[in-house]
């Protein structure tokens, strides 16, 4: 049984004091979510102040990228998995769209950080998803298979224990468009189908999958009935303790 999975991906939002806010506001409004596990990525700069703030709470902690070296080292301006760890994420987003359109970032880098990540003893939220050209172009699977197959290259079937995979069609996000429940559905089995090829059955059957992609609570609950769909990585809609409270309390 694959417990889902809500996570709300704040970006670059928020100041400190407003993070914080956000963040106790949120966590009386989900306290009985039993039926998923809850995660909330704020900026590096507040991971530590939000962490301490929800401590012995059910709500977890991401980062929204590391550095994809293991060890403390001469690489200004990166933080590590192991820092991130210190200072209490239990999850790390890796290869968000945002991050392979915006800085380059490529497959191999993803593969890097997910390693680095699970080195830490983290779990890995690894992203995957198309362009609009790249689907119209009928290429949608070739380019989702090719992004997990090297994203997750050489993981062992334990490493893959501590990785979920985050479906986000580029086209949908912050677009206000969303991937329907049926196309959310084909793509996530696929991946589905893509895992038992690269890690066997069992990796396939137990990955959560999420979808993300203008996820409101308008529409997570029809999603969340999709068979292959394990839960949601939430961008703007997890900005607001209510609105995040009614996706994570989806049933």
């Amino acid at each position: 049984m694959r417990k889902p999975v809500i996570a709300g991906n704040w970006k670059m939002y928020k100041l400190l004091s407003e993070a914080v806010e956000t963040a106790l506001a949120l966590k009386p409004l989900v306290a009985n979510a039993n039926h998923c596990e809850v995660v909330i990525a704020p900026v590096f700069v507040q991971i530590k102040t939000i962490a301490d703030r929800l401590e012995g709470s059910n709500i977890n902690v991401a980062a929204q990228d590391c550095a994809p070296v293991e060890k403390q080292s001469a690489n200004t301006g990166e933080v590590s998995a192991e820092m991130l760890k210190d200072v209490g994420c239990s999850h790390i987003i890796i290869g968000h769209s945002e991050r392979r359109q915006f800085y380059a970032e490529s497959d191999n880098a993803v593969n890097q950080k997910t390693k680095s990540c699970l080195t830490s003893g983290l779990k890995a939220i690894v992203c995957v998803g198309e362009m609009l050209a790249e689907r119209e172009a009928g290429k949608a699977e070739e380019v989702v298979k090719t992004q997990v197959v090297n994203g997750l290259a050489g993981l062992t079937t334990a490493d893959m224990e501590r990785i979920i995979i985050a479906y986000e069609p580029v086209w949908a996000i912050g677009t206000g468009k969303t991937a329907t429940p049926e196309q959310a559905q084909e793509m996530h089995a696929f991946i589905r189908q893509v895992l038992t090829e690269t890690h066997g059955k069992v990796v396939a059957d137990s990955t959560r999958i999420l979808y993300g992609g203008s996820v409101k609570p308008e529409n997570i609950k029809e999603l969340m009935n999709q068979e292959d769909v394990d839960g949601a990585l939430v961008g703007g809609a997890s900005l607001d303790a209510n609105s995040f409270a009614q996706i994570v309390n989806y049933k």
